[in-house]
């Protein structure tokens, strides 16, 4: 039975029509596009089109194709998000992604909304204003594991305490990729990375975990195995308020598969199909996610509370409820 909270996915835009306005290529312009953004394949920069896939209108034209490794989960994550926006009826131009530094952090440039790039570690300071500034909008922080969990780490759990309206949609591949595959917050212990060349010997983060007890109001993990739940869950944290949470575990063949034998990336999309179990409402402490053996994805957590936005309102207008609304 389909899920009622599920909207219809949005026609994919048409790829006929003119590729060229006039003698010249169409502005990198979202005028181009009347409302939602869907209208025939762009152009590159140099005047040819960027590709044929279904949502080349959602993408800039010029910037792909991407700088992605063979194998890599990180244009699946990026499908799956823009399919669920889309699913989710949120209005295109009404929407907004921040990303900090890292493989992960290319999604905001490669999207045709309004993005921004900010610093190593600080998207969720600079989504938080932007929040505030414009709460019409729904902003979303789209970014790596350890961009919000090292240098961003203490950002992340405040953001969540407060209850900030974003939707922090993290790419968890285990380890600092663009840098050349140094240990992270999220490695598994008995790793191997470049910096770990004896076998990584820390706790790594249960980010689910970390997000729940932080306070968020929605936390979910699937794999870029699951788009199709990965779909439905984005489609379901953008028609949320608060502090909302999706963890996507991506395979990283280049530095992170390699290094721990795990094949190319099939092979670890095949581990993901032998390896998971979906459970919705299991308890995130035992979400923790090792270098083999099952692990737990699912929805861990839907309680919507009144937002930071909300509450710093009413404060203002003097009618604030106690303490955010909690005990």
């Amino acid at each position: 039975m389909k899920d009622p909270r599920i909207g219809e996915a949005a026609a994919a835009p048409p790829l006929d029509g003119p590729l060229l306005d006039g003698d010249g290529p169409i502005a990198d312009s979202r005028n181009d596009f009347a409302g939602d953004f869907r209208g025939p394949a762009r152009p590159s920069g140099d005047g040819s089109p960027h590709g044929l896939h279904p949502h080349d209108a959602y993408l800039r034209p010029g910037r792909i194709p991407h700088i992605w490794c063979d194998g890599c989960g990180l244009g699946t994550s990026l499908t799956g998000f823009i399919e669920g926006v889309l699913r989710s009826g949120i209005p295109w131009e009404r929407v907004a992604v921040v990303s900090g530094i890292g493989c992960t952090g290319r999604a905001a440039g490669y999207l045709s909304l309004d993005g921004y790039h900010t610093t190593h570690g600080r998207p969720i300071p600079f989504a938080t204003g932007l929040s505030l500034a414009k709460p019409d909008m729904r902003v979303v922080v789209y970014s790596g594991d350890g961009d919000l969990f090292a240098i961003g780490g203490n950002h992340f759990i405040h953001a969540a305490r407060r209850n900030a309206d974003l939707l922090v949609y993290c790419v968890n591949n285990f380890n600092y990729a663009m840098t050349g595959g140094q240990m992270g917050p999220t490695t598994p212990g008995g790793a191997w990375t470049s910096t770990s060349p004896a076998g990584h010997v820390e706790k790594p983060f249960n980010l689910v975990h970390m997000a729940v007890a932080a306070g968020a109001t929605y936390v979910a993990r699937w794999t870029t195995l699951h788009v199709r739940q990965l779909m439905e869950g984005v489609s379901e944290a953008m028609g949320m308020r608060g502090f909302r949470f999706i963890e996507v575990i991506s395979p990283c063949p280049t530095c992170f598969g390699r290094k721990n034998d795990l094949g190319r990336g099939l092979d670890t999309m095949k581990a993901y199909r032998d390896r998971t179990t979906i459970l919705h409402g299991a308890d995130p402490a035992d979400g923790a996610i090792g270098l083999d053996g099952r692990f737990v994805v699912g929805t861990f957590l839907n309680a919507p509370r009144p937002t930071f936005g909300e509450l710093y309102g009413a404060m203002a207008s003097g009618a604030a409820p106690a303490a955010g609304g909690e005990e």
